[in-house]
């Protein structure tokens, strides 16, 4: 068996590592509170599971589902991001189911990517915009992230090289792993940056529905000329507890809708029409009221964690958005990782190294926000006896 060169270029995939470094504790007889793996421990909203068992009974969701998406669907999504978002977007051409916001980011690169070309890449972040381009056989480049830019990339520090090579560039806002919320001003540079150099813009839309403190999130589609230049995936899947449903929608731009569909339609069949119909309860307005109490949980879950790390000297900052806090390494360790392995095995505490997600997350680490609240306490009681 000899396995392609290909994967000899992309490291083995983080959570999986997590995974198990967990169960190998578990095993051992440690009692092991992970905080890594961003994936909620609340069910998914009733309405939607409702709507899921009426439609998985239905014998006309059992057959194979159009690439294209239900009507039903991309009528939904229509409805929601202009109720949300106050974007309009067409049914027929600027909307396409996708098994999940992965999938989709990753197919991205096969549709856009050929050898030599470039797609930049936020840096921390999500390890698919990276490793997509890898597999794709072209080359990922590294945007830093910087604190005093609001973890904002710096566009002007894009060499012209890279900017003339590139051919997608990934953002997500609000961010994971870091919390940020977009800077103002930042998705205009954005569309102007890519007019200028013919890119196709990724948003990476997965926690627009996770927000606090009274903060809304945009759609980078919102931005003037952003349709023009780019797409945006939208994720059910972290502020829908949908994480295991693997339902998404690429939206935005018709053309590059267009290619993707070519490119999907010869790799997979499509997704559950049952999860469809699940998905367009799911974008009802009546599931709303469902998000903003699941907001309210993450939000005390949230202070919870910051009062407690900065009460054990953390500089850490209240993110506005996402399921994450991102923090600081205390002062003492030669690296993300050392700290990390140092709570893992001091404290049976799972938490994420900054490093993971890029160069430029070296020196911090991540939390989850999705533990119970009562594990959740004791894991940080845990943290913060560490000294």
């Amino acid at each position: 068996m000899r396995p392609s060169k290909r994967l000899d270029l992309i490291p083995p995939y983080l959570f999986a590592q997590l995974e198990k470094k967990i169960a190998d504790k578990k095993a051992a007889g440690i009692d092991v509170i992970s905080l890594g793996i961003g994936d909620p421990d609340t069910p998914t909203y009733e309405p939607i599971v409702k709507a899921m068992q009426q439609a998985v009974a239905d014998p006309g969701t059992h057959q194979y589902p159009s690439n294209r998406g239900r009507q039903e669907l991309r009528d939904a999504v229509a409805a929601f991001y202009d109720r949300r978002f106050g974007v309009t977007l067409d049914p027929a051409t600027e909307i396409m189911p996708a098994i999940g916001a992965k999938e989709c980011i990753f197919n991205l690169s096969l549709c856009f990517l050929d050898p030599e070309d470039v797609a930049l890449a936020s840096d921390p972040g999500y390890p698919v915009y990276t490793g997509g381009p890898l597999l794709a056989g072209a080359r990922a480049v590294l945007m830093p992230l910087k604190p005093e830019l609001g973890f904002a990339p710096d566009l002007d520090a894009i060499s012209d090289a890279d900017a003339e090579r590139a051919k997608l560039l990934f953002i997500n806002y609000p961010n994971n792993p870091t919390g940020a919320i977009v800077p103002d001003g930042f998705f205009e540079k954005v569309v102007a940056f890519a007019k200028q150099h013919d890119i196709l813009v990724v948003h990476d839309n997965a926690y627009s529905e996770t927000t606090y403190d009274g903060y809304v999130a945009p759609s980078f589609l919102a931005t003037p000329g952003a349709k023009e230049v780019g797409v945006e995936v939208f994720s059910l899947s972290k502020g829908y507890n949908m994480t295991g449903w693997r339902a998404a929608a690429i939206v935005g731009n018709a053309e590059a809708i267009g290619a993707y569909w070519k490119l999907k339609s010869n790799v997979d069949s499509g997704l559950f029409e049952a999860v469809q119909l699940a998905a367009v309860e799911a974008l009802s307005p009546e599931v709303d009221a469902e998000v903003a109490k699941m907001n309210e949980v993450y939000a005390r879950r949230r202070d919870l964690v910051v009062d407690a790390l900065k009460q054990a000297g953390v500089d850490v900052t209240a993110p506005k958005g996402t399921i994450y806090v991102w923090a600081p390494v205390p002062a003492g360790y030669d690296s993300s990782a050392a700290y990390c392995e140092h709570v893992l095995e001091q404290a049976a505490v799972v938490i994420s190294p900054g490093g993971a997600y890029g160069t430029s997350g070296e020196g911090f680490f991540r939390i989850s926000l999705t533990t119970p609240d009562d594990r959740l306490v004791e894991a940080v009681e845990r943290i913060k006896q560490l000294g």
